[in-house]
């Protein structure tokens, strides 16, 4: 498997070696120690998928008092994946990192406590999983505005299909005073 660090180096971009033959293909998409070596420290509790339609964006979200660490990757479709660092002290604080997820390319993005996530969807449907350092929190959720102009992320979508929830969100500054992370702890 190949590691490369993203321009936020704590967001790396996993991309696993797919052995391809006549029959089809096979591929190791976790095995802890690999992924330890490669600055993936994690401890997963939860697998999550979701199945989506072209145009439909779901994010940006967090958790703010058990933050999540996420391993996203793409079972079928394609998909822009984005990562913004929300721990205050760090100097790439509010700054995002994107990457198009393919089923087919297998690359896979950590995203890191600290940081929310969001995906579009750019093929005609997705099926997106991911794997989490934390369990889900109702409760203790977040959500930002996915055009928040002070992050500016540059979605590849010009009318995104939203949930209520995702067209409603705060923007980043809402959260300021509440945001619990440091770079340090993340």
């Amino acid at each position: 498997m190949r590691v490369t660090p993203t321009e936020i180096p704590e967001v790396l971009l996993v991309t696993p070696k797919v052995h391809r033959d006549e029959r089809g293909y096979f591929l190791e998409t976790y095995r802890a120690d690999r992924y330890v070596e490669a600055g993936i420290p994690a401890s997963f509790v939860q697998d999550n998928r979701s199945r989506s339609t072209k145009g439909v964006l779901r994010g940006l979200h967090a958790q703010r008092r058990r933050p999540q660490g996420k391993l996203v990757q793409v079972v079928s479709g394609r998909i822009f994946d984005v990562a913004v660092d929300l721990r205050r002290d760090s100097p790439t604080f509010r700054r995002w990192v994107g990457a198009t997820l393919t089923a087919d390319g297998a690359e896979q993005l950590w995203v890191p406590p600290g940081f929310a996530h969001g995906f579009c969807v750019l093929s005609p449907t997705a099926v997106v999983e991911y794997k989490c350092t934390a369990p889900y929190d109702p409760a203790d959720e977040m959500r930002i505005a996915w055009d928040d102009h002070e992050i500016g992320v540059r979605w590849p979508v010009e009318a995104p299909v939203l949930s209520e929830k995702d067209r409603t969100a705060p923007r980043l500054d809402d959260w300021l005073d509440l945001l619990p992370w440091r770079a340090q702890a993340a």
